[in-house]
């Protein structure tokens, strides 16, 4: 595993890409390789793109990736794409919609099954993350599934958040529901040659009104990314948050609730699989069979689960 660190520190592709394989598979090696790491993770400027699916967000994320290499960055990307509910595999079309990137010295690309996971993110996204922005890319870009109201969950992953609007898909309802416009710092109007373009920014501008006097309000950008229309704007609206971050002392806040949220759900997921694994069969089936039998609610059940369980 040293050998395969040593390679990753002096720049080598092949052993980034190994080193995320191991840590997506969530073996021990792969937790090792990250506390390795992780110490290297902090320069690098997280974005995530996020919006209902067919918004456009793979093109976007590739039209700013060429303009912020065009601007002398290199750039990260990570493409979690939808899977099947029944094999957990995914067709990683990302890396067929990026593929002018992918001789592009200065942009990495690494698509990822999202397996399942709510939030349009797959579970592992945090360590790779960590991974790629250890490996040295001035700007890592993490692209959603699109998962709906469940598009949150970008926001305890991403240092500056995009969320990407259409017009004429519902998008105007989506952008009301709560918890959605909320975590944007940058709003996208994307497909703005559309009808309704207008409209929805005006949707939009009129939402944040309604926001505390005093709180920044994020920009509203319409881009036409399949003709890389707006990638300008939109390179300087990420770069002008990452400034107000630095400059407001929201950086570090920021990462202390980005660590806070990624801590709780790793912790999180380690009790669960430690409950499956100390309760299959027997007690679990036991109980299960009482809450279908409706002889105990699940509430109940679950403390009488965690009860039974030495989890030191």
């Amino acid at each position: 595993m040293s050998e395969l660190i040593d390679r990753f520190l002096n720049g080598e592709r092949r052993a980034l890409a190994r080193v995320i394989t191991r840590v997506e598979a969530e073996s021990e090696e792969g937790r090792e390789l990250v506390r390795a790491l992780y110490s290297r993770t902090e320069a690098a400027h997280t974005v995530g793109i996020t919006g209902s699916a067919g918004s456009g967000k793979s093109t976007l994320t590739g039209g700013l990736a060429k303009e912020l290499r065009a601007r002398g960055k290199t750039v990260g990307i990570i493409a979690v794409d939808p899977s099947s509910p029944f094999t957990k595999g995914a067709i990683l079309g990302d890396r067929i919609r990026m593929q002018d990137l992918a001789l592009d010295p200065g942009v990495y690309v690494r698509s990822m099954a999202g397996r399942g996971a709510l939030g349009g993110l797959a579970p592992a996204i945090n360590d790779v993350v960590a991974v790629v922005a250890a490996f040295g890319f001035d700007y890592v870009l993490i692209e959603t599934v699109g998962a709906g109201q469940d598009e949150v969950e970008i926001a305890g992953t991403a240092l500056t958040t995009v969320l990407v609007n259409n017009p004429g898909t519902g998008d105007d309802i989506q952008a009301m529901k709560a918890g959605i416009l909320e975590i944007a710092d940058v709003l996208v109007v994307n497909k703005a040659d559309l009808p309704g373009a207008d409209t929805l920014a005006s949707q939009l501008r009129a939402l944040l009104s309604l926001s505390p006097a005093g709180e920044r309000r994020p920009p509203i950008l319409k881009t036409i990314a399949a003709k890389d229309e707006g990638m300008v704007e939109l390179a300087d609206a990420v770069d002008e948050h990452r400034q107000f971050l630095r400059e407001s002392g929201g950086e570090r806040k920021r990462r202390e609730t980005n660590a806070r949220h990624q801590l709780l759900a790793t912790a999180q997921a380690i009790l669960l699989e430690k409950i499956r694994q100390r309760t299959e069969g027997g007690n679990l089936e036991s109980l299960v069979a009482r809450i279908a039998d409706r002889e105990l609610d699940p509430h109940t059940a679950a403390e009488e689960l965690i009860a039974t369980l030495n989890l030191g």
